[in-house]
């Protein structure tokens, strides 16, 4: 099973891009300039609606609303290792509940791309029998140490 990653999951190059963003969108709305833009604008005669500030705010609403979106997904996305089992649950007005019992586990994989080893982030990929894994969780924290406990609870250490 290839897990499709939902329409405003958060990853570490998506939020990067957020708050570049909301910080482009500052400086454009406090200074009424659009760099490498606003010196060909000169001549145009634009609507009143076309202010540059106004695409200043509209950025930075776009990146605060990507941001919110993440944040509000992440807080109703919990991962809970116990000595019997591994339950992933995720979702806020859809639940979605995945357990998966210790001893069935046969491996867990952890995939990082740079970005996301330089920010100790990364893909955590439980497999119990079969080529494709039982459960895929993306964009967790510390993966390195996840793996390691479901490794030890599983009784593989």
């Amino acid at each position: 099973m290839q897990p499709t990653r939902p329409f405003g999951e958060c990853d570490p190059f998506g939020t990067l891009i957020a708050w570049l963003l909301i910080l482009i969108g500052a400086y454009i709305a406090l200074t009424g300039q659009i760099p490498y833009l606003s010196q060909q604008l000169v001549s145009v005669e634009l609507p009143a609606w076309a202010n540059p500030r106004y695409v200043g705010l509209l950025l930075i609403a776009w990146g605060a609303l990507q941001l919110l979106g993440w944040w509000v997904t992440a807080r109703f996305d919990r991962l809970e290792i116990t000595a019997r089992e591994l339950v992933w649950t995720h979702g806020f007005l859809n639940k979605q509940y995945t357990e998966t019992n210790m001893s069935s586990i046969r491996t867990t994989q952890v995939k990082q791309s740079l970005l996301q080893r330089f920010l100790n982030a990364g893909d955590v990929m439980v497999f119990t029998t079969g080529d494709e894994p039982e459960l895929v969780i993306r964009g967790l924290p510390r993966p390195g140490e996840i793996r390691a406990l479901i490794k030890q609870q599983s009784g593989g250490e």
